[in-house]
């Protein structure tokens, strides 16, 4: 899906496409053996226009991070942006890009909620999708879009993205909660 535009600080328009990938652990290479003490694991799958995604699980927690190499990506913001409940991300990764330059991404969430339990006695997972700018500059999180809240969700998401990506300074910047707040995204707030 195509949209013409463009974003604050953005000259005439442009347009800002999507494009997809997988971080299917199949899709991915695996970085060492899990963790023998708690199951950590890393692993770094392909990304666009020479960037890789890096996805780093302990503690039934994941966080993403994108950079050229997996030794950049480990030291960007994002690296470090893990959330309070257990968490874990889904398989697609949605590419926006001006041109053939990628500027952020938006990855579905799955977020426990510790208040209700599932018929397995589980914390029921609650859908979140996460913007995240890119380089240059530093990656991190941008926006957060509550899946359940927002019927239309993706499309707020890709909005934010194409909005606030660009211009967004990680570290003074605040995350922001794109669309009808909701559960979970009451669930992630530090």
């Amino acid at each position: 899906m195509a949209l013409a535009g463009a974003g604050p600080g953005q000259a005439g328009a442009e347009t800002i496409r999507s494009s997809y990938t997988s971080t299917a652990p199949k899709n991915c290479r695996m970085i060492g053996k899990p963790n023998e003490e708690d199951g950590s694991t890393s692993r770094v799958c392909p990304g666009k226009s020479g960037l890789v995604v890096l996805i780093n699980e302990g503690d039934l927690r994941e966080v993403v991070s994108v950079g050229p190499n997996r030794q950049a990506a480990a030291r960007e913001p994002a690296a470090q942006a893990w959330f309070g409940p257990f968490s874990s991300t889904g398989d697609t990764v949605e590419w926006r890009a001006a041109g053939s330059k990628p500027f952020a991404i938006i990855q579905r969430w799955l977020i426990a909620d510790n208040s209700e339990q599932d018929k397995q006695d589980r914390p029921v997972s609650r859908p979140m999708l996460a913007v995240t700018r890119l380089p240059p500059g530093a990656v991190c999180h941008v926006a957060y879009v509550d899946v359940a809240a927002n019927p239309n969700a993706n499309e707020l998401a890709r909005q934010a993205a194409d909005d606030l990506a660009r211009d967004f300074k990680c570290g003074e910047d605040s995350v922001k909660t794109i669309g009808q707040s909701g559960r979970t995204t009451s669930l992630v707030k530090r």
